[in-house]
C-alpha cells in the first residue's frame, strides 16, 4: 500500500498539461503515492450542471490531500448558455468550483510564495522573496450576492441610512456583493502569517487592507492584526492600504517579507507579486485547512494552448514542492526546489515565456534529471 493517497484533479485546458509534467517529476523523485482521479471543471458544469460533482467531494474525504491543475471559469450568463440542452432553464447557477472547494473543506488559508530564482530573465529584481497569506473563505469571495436586489434585503440594509438613496435606481437595476469578515477568520490568517514568519526567520509581517474607507471590515481586520501582533513582539507589524501596497511592491518589493490580507486583496497582491518574479508561470499556491489541503498553480486554464504542452510547468512543480512541505516530506521538497532552481539558473531548457523553445514536458524532464 502506498504511503499517501493524492486526489488527482487536472481540471481544464492546460491544467491537464502541467499535471502531466508534475507526474514526470513525482515519479522521478520516488514519491510513494496512489493518485486517485477526481472530476472538476468546465466539462462537468456543461454536461452535469455541477463543476464540482458530489463524487469528487467523496474522493477528497478518502485522500490525504489534492493536487489540482486549473479550471475554466466564465460569468454567470455565459456559463448558463453553455449548459447541455437538457439542463437549460433548470435554475442552475455557476459557482467557481475551487471557491466552493475552499468553503466546503474550510481551506481557510491560501499560501502563495513569490520568490525570484536566479537566472530567470523575467525577474523584476533578483532579491525578491516574499510570501502572501490570503484569507480563503470569507471577504469579497464569500458568494453572498444578489441581482436583482430583493425588497427584503434592501429593506434590511436600509437600517444604514446610506443605503436608501440606491432605491431610487430601482431594485431590478441593483447588484450587490457582500464583504463578510469574522473575527475568527481575521485572527486565523494573521496568526498563521506571524507563525510562518517566526518559524522561517522572516523579518516582518505587513497587513494589506483599506480601513480608512472600508471602516467596518477593514477596521476589524486591522484591530485583530494589532491584537495578534502583541503576541509576537520580535516581529514588527507593518500596515498599508491595498492601493499603496501595489505601488510599493513595484517600487521596493525587496523590503517586504510576509504579507497578509483578506480574500480579494490577497488575490490582487499575490498576482502582482507573481509578476515581479516571472509571472503566473512561476506562481504556486496552497489552500490549507485544519486537516486537508489542495495545492494548485495560480494560473488559469489558457484554453487556446490546451494540449499543446506549451505553457511553463514551473508553477505546477513549485506547487508540488508546497505539497511535500505540508506532508512533512522536507527532503523531497528541498530536492525538488533545488532541481527547479538549477534549471532556471542554467537557462538551457525552458518554455516560450522565458525566451526558449522547449515543451512543458521537456522542462519537467530536465527538472527530473536534476533531482
Amino acid at each position: 500500500m502506498a504511503t499517501y493517497k493524492i486526489a488527482w484533479m487536472p481540471g481544464d485546458g492546460t491544467g491537464r498539461d502541467v499535471m502531466d509534467a508534475a507526474r514526470i517529476v513525482l515519479d522521478a523523485i520516488g514519491f510513494d503515492a496512489e493518485y486517485v482521479p477526481a472530476d472538476i471543471g468546465w466539462e462537468f458544469w456543461c454536461s452535469e450542471g455541477d463543476a464540482l460533482p458530489p463524487r469528487t467531494i467523496d474522493i477528497l474525504k478518502t485522500t490525504d490531500c489534492a493536487l489540482f491543475g486549473a479550471i475554466t471559469s466564465k460569468p454567470k450568463d455565459e456559463a448558463a448558455e453553455e449548459l447541455a440542452p437538457q439542463l437549460q432553464d433548470k435554475g442552475l447557477s455557476y459557482f467557481s468550483p475551487i471557491v466552493k472547494l475552499r468553503q466546503l473543506l474550510n481551506l481557510h488559508t491560501n499560501l502563495r510564495p513569490c520568490k525570484a530564482y536566479a537566472g530567470n530573465p523575467l525577474n523584476f529584481r533578483d532579491d525578491i522573496d516574499l510570501v502572501v497569506f490570503r484569507e480563503n473563505t470569507e471577504g469579497m469571495y464569500g458568494g453572498v450576492e444578489f441581482h436583482p436586489l430583493p425588497q427584503s434585503v434592501f429593506d434590511a440594509l436600509c437600517l444604514n441610512p446610506k443605503m436608501k438613496r440606491f432605491g431610487d435606481k430601482g431594485l431590478e437595476n441593483l447588484a450587490l456583493s457582500t464583504r463578510i469578515m469574522s473575527r475568527q477568520g481575521c485572527q486565523s490568517i494573521v496568526r498563521q502569517a506571524f507563525e510562518y514568519a517566526k518559524k522561517h526567520g522572516r523579518k516582518s509581517v505587513t497587513l494589506v487592507e483599506k480601513p480608512n474607507v472600508l471602516r467596518e471590515t477593514g477596521g476589524l481586520m486591522t484591530r485583530v492584526a494589532r491584537e495578534v501582533a502583541d503576541h509576537y513582539p520580535d516581529i514588527p507589524l507593518w500596515e498599508t492600504n491595498i492601493d499603496a501596497m501595489c505601488m510599493w511592491l513595484v517600487r521596493k518589493p525587496q523590503e517586504y517579507d510576509v504579507l497578509v490580507a483578506e480574500n480579494m486583496f490577497g488575490d490582487i497582491i499575490s498576482d502582482l507579486a507573481a509578476g515581479l518574479v516571472g509571472g503566473l508561470g512561476f506562481a504556486s499556491a496552497a489552500n490549507i485547512g485544519d486537516d486537508y489541503a489542495v495545492f494548485e498553480p495560480t494560473h488559469g486554464s489558457a484554453p487556446k494552448y490546451a494540449g499543446q504542452y506549451k505553457v511553463n510547468p514551473t508553477a505546477m512543480l513549485l506547487t508540488v514542492k508546497l505539497m511535500f512541505d505540508w506532508l512533512g516530506e522536507k527532503e523531497l521538497a528541498q530536492r525538488l526546489e533545488h532541481a527547479v532552481a538549477t534549471v532556471i539558473r542554467e537557462h538551457k531548457v525552458g518554455t516560450y515565456d522565458v525566451g526558449l523553445n522547449n515543451t512543458t514536458l521537456e522542462v519537467a524532464e530536465e527538472v527530473a534529471r536534476n533531482l
